[in-house]
């Protein structure tokens, strides 16, 4: 006949924390004599079932993920061949877990306006495993701060701001708990040093409108907005469009920088100061210009030689175009030479040369008093110009 047993349970820890395992041990005890075999069916309330092999009268199961509150264990021993079965009970407490909290900012130190990120981390302490939930609320003291309260995600929060004073903020990350984790608290300190401070370019032009050829000088003044005061240094890149343009950097002395050109196509051109800013002072750009560069004015002079000639003599024709200051350059295009003597008329056009001259070579004329005229045609860069009045003498031979 089977002899009676009695079951005793014990659960440790008790109370556990939020994660952490508890060990359920059954001891089976024989009411008469010899040692009870078999297994026990562990049963936890809100939790899992679980079973065990008697081992000299006791068995042991780890119970994980119980989650917070009070777990009824019920261990029933199952009986043998020799023992009949029996259960006893217990309880498992499952508290909160305590947590740390920190907080950083990056980067620390930062400028003024510069974007900082907080995070707060909130960490279980052990024996207390798994991430927490809930929200975090940062307090930041000073200018630009407030309370701002953001998501736990994967056990942290961040925080990006753009609006801190300069100065020194004392940072507070409060963890709001859950129902596994209790709150906590960190805190940091973050401090805001002063920024470049702002600018204003301002960009002129030594002649506007200019002629083609004609030097003009761009030059860009760099000051600090009130109420920061100082010389800014650094570059100030000159971008000019169209002919002749392109972008030009030059640097920054006494909080200007200039740029001289003579290379500008006729036309409009916009130009822009772009400054680079430096450690100090921050980076800013000028109001478009439009710079208009007009047809340069152009002057011809025309000579000959022999003059007088001798009827059937050779004889040669000059005519030199030449800019009009403050133009520059060498003008192109042709000259159209007219002789006449009221009775004939000859025309020849000629090309202007890399230096400005134009010839009617070993030309060789009736006798009589010829009127001259050199007419220059103009280009895209220059105007027309002439000479009417000029008379070549031709003698009998």
């Amino acid at each position: 006949m089977a002899s009676p047993t009695i079951t005793l349970v014990t659960a440790t820890p008790s109370p556990a924390v939020t994660g952490q395992s508890v060990t359920l041990t059954a001891t089976v005890i024989p009411v008469g004599a010899g040692t009870p075999t078999g297994t026990v069916t562990f049963v936890v309330s809100g939790g899992p079932t679980l079973n065990g092999t008697l081992s000299g009268g006791t068995a042991s199961v780890t119970a994980s993920g119980l989650g917070v509150g009070v777990h009824i264990v019920t261990a029933t021993y199952n009986g043998d061949a020799n023992f009949t079965p029996s259960t006893g009970t217990t309880a498992v407490v499952v508290i909160q877990a305590s947590t740390t909290t920190s907080v950083t900012s990056a980067p620390d130190p930062s400028t003024l306006g510069q974007p900082v990120t907080f995070t707060a981390t909130v960490t279980p302490i052990a024996p207390a495993t798994g991430p927490p939930t809930g929200t975090v609320t940062f307090v930041i003291s000073g200018s630009g701060g407030g309370t701002f309260t953001q998501p736990l995600s994967g056990g942290a929060a961040t925080l990006t701001l753009s609006t801190l004073g300069v100065g020194t903020h004392t940072v507070v990350a409060i963890y709001s708990g859950d129902a596994n984790f209790l709150p906590s608290t960190g805190t940091d300190t973050h401090t805001v040093n002063p920024g470049p401070a702002a600018t204003t370019t301002t960009l002129m032009s030594s002649v506007n409108p200019s002629v083609f050829g004609q030097p003009v000088t761009f030059t860009a003044t760099v000051t600090p907005n009130a109420p920061a005061t100082g010389t800014p240094t650094g570059t100030v890149t000159f971008v000019i469009s169209g002919s002749g343009g392109g972008s030009f950097t030059q640097p920054l002395s006494g909080g200007t920088a200039t740029f001289t050109t003579s290379g500008l196509g006729t036309g409009s051109h916009t130009v822009t100061a772009n400054y680079s800013g430096d450690p100090n002072f921050a980076a800013s750009s000028s109001a478009t210009l439009t710079q208009v560069v007009n047809l340069a004015v152009s002057t011809t002079s025309l000579s000959s030689n022999p003059n007088p000639a001798e009827a059937g003599s050779p004889i040669d024709f000059v005519a030199f175009v030449a800019a009009v200051a403050p133009a520059g350059g060498t003008p192109t295009g042709t000259v159209t030479f007219t002789l006449t003597d009221g009775a004939t008329t000859i025309t020849i056009g000629q090309p202007v040369d890399a230096f400005g001259f134009a010839f009617v070579s070993d030309a060789e004329l009736p006798e009589g008093e010829w009127d001259v005229s050199a007419v220059y045609s103009g280009d895209a860069n220059f105007g027309a110009s002439g000479v009417s009045e000029y008379t070549q003498i031709v003698t009998g031979a």
